[in-house]
């Protein structure tokens, strides 16, 4: 499906007209990046917006900032890190009441090898299992709203690796970290995937997208990225496509799909060697349904993990 908007759309365009009075939002990585331009649109059209972030003290200047520019003190923030497992269980055990969007936003990208205590790969723990575990234990408050909807932010990276179900930590292979990068980014999409087909009767849906390029703290560990081909947004532009799917009634009832640029994207049958087209792609491996399963049980099992 196409939309109105674009790759040069800004979240303040995407969301003008809507009026998200009553309805709740969370954000997760809301202290950062597109995840403060995502938080500020739904702020702006009047949405309460919870800020899950790691840093609360960055997270209150966000708050405070969202709220002089939008005149919505209907700001929270809230401890969450998606590498703790503890941590993500207890934001969802005190949240309390419907909850209408969630916005799985939080990412790292291109780490060295790192492990979490469990020994599960980071960037795969980060970007998507500590996400998973969000939206299961959020998912009563989800259904609660009636049509809640779960954004899910992925990557044209995704590109670079499906997820390997034999060695999802790289205990076998050396590690490469925009490998382990693309894992993560394919992880989010099947999230999705996944997501859709067991909540649609819950009246969740939940879409996954592609920001597009944009300069943020994200690619620290990346080094100086020269693309000519690139056309860099703002982080305004890159949270357009998240607010899109989060609050815009041109996806009411869409799901398990995959976007960039506000619209979704085109089926590539191999990694695209042009750049733009990249950006625009989907792999064929991140939409199929039963990697999707595959992804869920598994997931499933080693949460259950001692």
């Amino acid at each position: 499906m196409t939309t109105p908007f674009g790759a040069r759309s800004t979240a303040a365009e995407v969301i003008d007209g809507i009026d998200l009075s009553g309805r709740r939002a969370v954000v997760t990585g809301a202290a950062s990046g597109i995840g403060i331009e995502t938080a500020r649109a739904l702020a702006g059209a009047g949405a309460e917006v919870t800020l899950a972030v790691r840093n609360l003290e960055a997270g209150a200047r966000v708050a405070e900032d969202i709220t002089a520019t939008t005149g919505n003190k209907r700001l929270r923030v809230a401890p969450l890190d998606l590498a703790d497992r503890v941590s993500v269980a207890a934001f969802a055990d005190v949240w309390d009441g419907p909850l209408d969007i969630l916005v799985n936003n939080a990412g790292v990208m291109a780490l060295p090898e790192g492990r979490t205590p469990e020994g599960w790969d980071r960037q795969f723990t980060v970007n998507h299992l500590g996400h998973f575990a969000l939206a299961r234990g959020l998912h009563g408050a989800l259904a609660a709203a009636g049509a809640a909807r779960i954004v899910s932010v992925s990557s044209a990276a995704h590109l670079r690796s499906p997820v390997v179900f034999d060695d999802l930590h790289f205990d076998y292979r050396p590690y490469e970290p925009m490998q382990a990068y693309g894992q993560s980014k394919t992880a989010n999409v099947l999230f999705a995937v996944g997501a859709q087909a067991r909540w649609a009767g819950d009246g969740i849906t939940v879409n996954a997208l592609s920001p597009g390029g944009i300069r943020t703290n994200l690619q620290r560990h990346v080094g100086n990225i020269t693309a000519p081909a690139m056309a860099w947004k703002t982080p305004e532009q890159g949270a357009a496509t998240s607010v899109l799917l989060a609050a815009s009634p041109l996806l009411a009832g869409v799901g398990g799909r995959y976007f960039a640029d506000c619209a979704e994207a085109v089926p590539v049958s191999r990694r695209p060697e042009d750049l733009i087209a990249m950006m625009a792609g989907v792999a064929p491996y991140a939409l199929d349904p039963e990697g999707a399963d595959r992804l869920w049980t598994t997931s499933e099992r080693l949460l259950a993990s001692d």
